[in-house]
């Protein structure tokens, strides 16, 4: 396992986009999914470099949450990026019917705002 070490302070958004860069780096079924705010939860680096496997569904959490279920059938594995309360309440339904009760291997970003 490797091991980290502290080097600086960040926000949690921050972390967040370094992370999911790298993870794409090193796995080329990981794709990214955001509800429109690429800026803020610092997707933007992914999706600069990898714009094949970024999908900008929009103000559509519940959407979303759909697209990143099919994606997993084709053996992608799908971060969902949003704010905490959005992809929390709104979008309930759409995670226990099509994510949960059949298993898929969707990655869920419950970002606030630092």
């Amino acid at each position: 396992m490797k091991k980290y070490t502290f080097s600086e302070k960040k926000d949690t958004r921050s972390g967040f986009g370094a992370g999911l860069l790298e993870a794409g780096r090193k796995n080329e079924n990981i794709v990214a999914l955001c509800a429109d705010l690429t800026g803020s939860l610092k997707m933007d680096a992914f999706a600069k470099e990898f714009p094949t496997r970024f999908i900008q569904v929009g103000i559509a959490e519940a959407n979303m949450m759909g697209i990143a279920a099919g994606l997993t059938i084709g053996g992608k594995i799908p971060f969902t990026g949003t704010f905490a309360n959005f992809s929390t309440g709104r979008v309930y339904d759409q995670i226990r019917q099509s994510i949960a009760y059949s298993d898929k291997n969707v990655k869920f970003a419950l970002l606030m705002r630092d």
